[in-house]
């Protein structure tokens, strides 16, 4: 019986170190993927009064890229959430980095270029002035900006935030898709401390309800403004706490969270 113990024992001291050079193996190769992907944002999930559920995404402008995708945005390698307006894959919301659409040439449809049809609510990062606003304008060329050389501007439909009279006639105006029908909704804001927040929300619900929901739960009382992307089926986000795949349709453009 003394020499099984003692036998246990030297095979145990012989496998502890086997073990622990496997789980490495498995764990180390993990652990540098992760540190590979975005660490500078924060992740919450709120709920607001009126049932809607928010998922927000918060960081600093000079960590946005605005990209061209061809796919889902939980199956890309990257963090972030749905950007613009889109048919057949062409971009029909401004994404535009320094003058440079997200997908082609200036002044090409498709692109990131334009705000098709009509002119529509433009989140923009002023990186020289360090400052956000938003312009209504139909294409980039009509952006006015401190130097072209330093700023991104995203396209969608206003939310006017601090207008709670004239909002809707102004949303309606930018020809806000389905905006009294129950969709998944998205949106990017900006608050007081020049944090941009994204936003998605998987409750199917009316513009108002989504934007009600904002104005309560993100940032109360230091959000400024913002615009509303694409939604619905569209409406994903993908960050190392949550994901949401909208209807599982591809998108063309969206919001990265670079680092």
């Amino acid at each position: 019986m003394l020499n099984m113990s003692k036998s246990r024992t030297v095979l145990l001291w012989l496998l502890f170190p086997l073990v622990g050079l496997l789980l490495s193996s498995v764990l180390f190769p993990l652990a540098i993927a992760d540190s590979h992907k975005p660490h500078a944002y924060t992740y919450a999930k709120l709920k607001a009064n009126n049932g809607v559920v928010l998922h927000v995404l918060q960081t600093k402008p000079d960590n946005i890229a605005l990209r061209a995708i061809d796919q889902n945005v939980t199956k890309t390698a990257q963090y972030g959430i749905n950007g613009g307006f889109f048919y057949n894959g062409d971009l029909l919301s401004i994404a535009v980095t320094n003058d440079r659409p997200a997908k082609g040439e200036a002044n090409d449809y498709g692109t990131g270029w334009y705000n098709t049809d009509v002119a529509r609510g433009t989140l923009i990062w002023d990186q020289a002035l360090r400052a956000f606003y938003i312009q209504v304008v139909k294409h980039a060329g009509e952006l006015k900006v401190t130097d072209r050389n330093h700023y991104w501007a995203q396209g969608g439909v206003s939310m006017r935030l601090a207008d709670a009279i004239g909002w809707e006639a102004q949303m309606i105006a930018e020809e806000m898709p389905a905006y009294d029908e129950n969709r998944l909704r998205s949106a990017v804001a900006y608050d007081t401390s020049n944090h941009v927040w994204l936003i998605v929300t998987p409750t199917a619900c009316t513009i108002e309800q989504f934007r009600s929901a904002i104005l309560q739960k993100v940032a109360p009382g230091q959000l400024i403004d913002g615009v509303f992307l694409d939604g619905d089926g569209s409406s994903q986000l993908k960050s190392r706490q949550h994901q949401l795949q909208g209807d599982g349709r591809e998108v063309y453009q969206m919001l990265e969270i670079v680092k």
